[in-house]
């Protein structure tokens, strides 16, 4: 007995299929069409990055090492689009998206999936067939037999590749901006031995590029593990540090010390801000803790917005009544990583630290929690000291953040959904991995800004609200990520 003896008849088909050599016909062109889609998916980056590279000539204000990092990052872009068409989507699914678009499906000579490794190599046999004869014959997707090792694998595979994404963005970091550099300007600057008579060049990476790098990637770790706690403490979805009045409250404290103390630069503001943090996220914690409050995360969100408006009235109103307070006031609220150098960020080092270790530490109680208030007491969890650990990591981290460099948003909130599709919901490390993930946000974001308004710069805390704001939208469209 064949195969075609066990096929159902076609009245028995919902829908009758045309003779076998009928649908034979037209697979070629459709397999050209396929191949022609995938192409231009991995030759798009390429093709990008060469327009950029183009843009950048000597003429234009482009120095060798922008072309060098641009040309670099988009080589890697078509690797990566290759290798996760061709090897991880047609491995597994037995289509890439030119094939998915044209109804093909490849699989291998025993009608299973290629998978990656096959998939990518041209020495496999393969055959390519209509998705109609693939579903007929019983042809079934790649599914991991162990999906608990398949999210372990993924949580160890990212770990590196962030890491070397954050490599590249640090190095793009030191090597573009407003005066164009070679990569040897810039190992130069880098690299020992240090002699007193360097060039523009290197004193420009030394004393500007290099602390601005640093400390846009230790504030962008900040506020991504931040948002992580953030959310899992009040079970909000789109909650972000800014939730419990930190931002509102370094803003006013740099208001009253710009109106009446007449502090006037970034390493002045640096300890009001943090002050102010302190204060506004003790208030909110008070405010959730009167009574029975602390039964609900609900209390911390309702305390941190009405906190918040009553700081904002107050900012306004210092804001209007004296023009240079505003003026001074206005470069400071848009977040910027310009400006500032490493007598901001190290004596905010200790509190950064402080505010990691405990965000780290208190990550599994977090899990916890995560299974409602009555079954982690009956775990052993102590909630009212567990939410207190929480909160202080938060402002600590939050709160030192934004004190260097005003209110960035949306970095604690896209960050740590970013991490949950990396890692799953454990804490342990969606915590670490939104961190890894807000320092790239931000590293790309001052690099992205610096491009922008060529030979002027636009702010960092602008240009993550550009990208965050739709992100922001989808969030709210997309109701199932509601729910942590």
């Amino acid at each position: 007995m064949t195969l075609a003896d066990l096929r159902p008849l076609p009245e028995d088909l919902p829908h009758e299929l045309p003779p076998a050599p009928a649908r034979r016909q037209g697979i070629g062109a459709r397999r050209v069409a396929a191949a022609v889609i995938d192409l231009a998916a991995i030759a798009a980056p390429a093709v990008v990055g060469m327009l950029i590279v183009a843009s950048l000539s000597d003429l234009r204000g482009g120095g060798s090492a922008d072309r060098f990092v641009f040309g670099s990052v988009a080589v890697l872009a078509s690797i990566a689009v290759l290798v996760g068409n061709l090897g991880v989507k047609q491995g597994r699914t037995g289509a890439t998206v030119g094939k998915q678009w044209c109804g093909l499906i490849a699989r291998n000579l025993e009608g299973a999936p290629l998978g990656i490794w096959r998939s990518l190599s041209p020495l496999t046999r393969r055959h390519v067939v209509l998705r109609e004869t693939a579903q007929l014959d019983g042809f079934v997707p790649h599914q991991p037999d162990d999906p608990i090792r398949a999210l372990r694998l993924r949580r160890i595979g990212w770990l590196p590749a962030l890491v070397v994404l954050l490599l590249i963005a640090a190095l793009a970091s030191l090597a573009i901006g407003s005066r164009p550099l070679s990569i040897a300007d810039v190992g130069a600057a880098l690299l020992p031995p240090y002699d007193t008579g360097a060039s523009d060049a290197e004193l420009i990476v030394r004393s500007i590029r290099f602390p601005r790098t640093i400390l846009a990637i230790v504030v962008g770790f900040a506020l991504g593990a931040a948002g992580s706690l953030i959310q899992g403490h009040t079970r909000n979805a789109l909650a972000d540090p800014g939730i419990l009045g930190i931002s509102a409250g370094a803003a006013c404290a740099v208001v009253v010390a710009i109106y009446v103390l007449g502090v006037s630069t970034p390493a002045g503001y640096v300890w009001f801000a943090f002050a102010g943090a302190l204060a506004a996220s003790a208030a909110v914690f008070g405010i959730s803790s009167a009574g029975r409050g602390m039964r609900s995360p609900m209390t911390l969100v309702l305390g941190g917005a009405a906190l918040a408006a009553f700081l904002g009235s107050i900012t306004s109103a210092l804001v209007l009544l004296d023009e240079s307070t505003l003026d001074s006031y206005r470069f400071w609220i848009v977040g910027s990583v310009a400006g500032r150098g490493l007598d901001v960020l190290l004596p905010l080092l200790p509190f950064l630290a402080a505010g990691t270790v405990i965000a780290l530490l208190s990550a599994p109680g977090l899990n916890l929690l995560a299974t409602g208030d009555d079954l982690a007491v009956g775990l052993g969890l102590n909630i009212r000291a567990h939410r207190a650990s929480g909160i202080l990591a938060i402002t600590l981290l939050a709160g030192a953040a934004t004190a260097a460099c005003g209110p960035i948003g949306f970095v604690g909130l896209v960050a740590p959904h970013m991490a949950r599709a990396i890692v799953g919901s454990d804490y342990r490390w969606t915590v670490p991995y939104s961190g890894l993930l807000g320092a790239l946000m931000l590293c790309v974001g001052d690099v992205v800004g610096r491009l922008m308004l060529r030979p002027g710069e636009l702010q960092v805390g602008i240009v993550v609200a550009l990208i965050g704001g739709p992100v922001f939208i989808a969030l709210i469209r997309r109701r199932r990520l509601a729910a942590l």
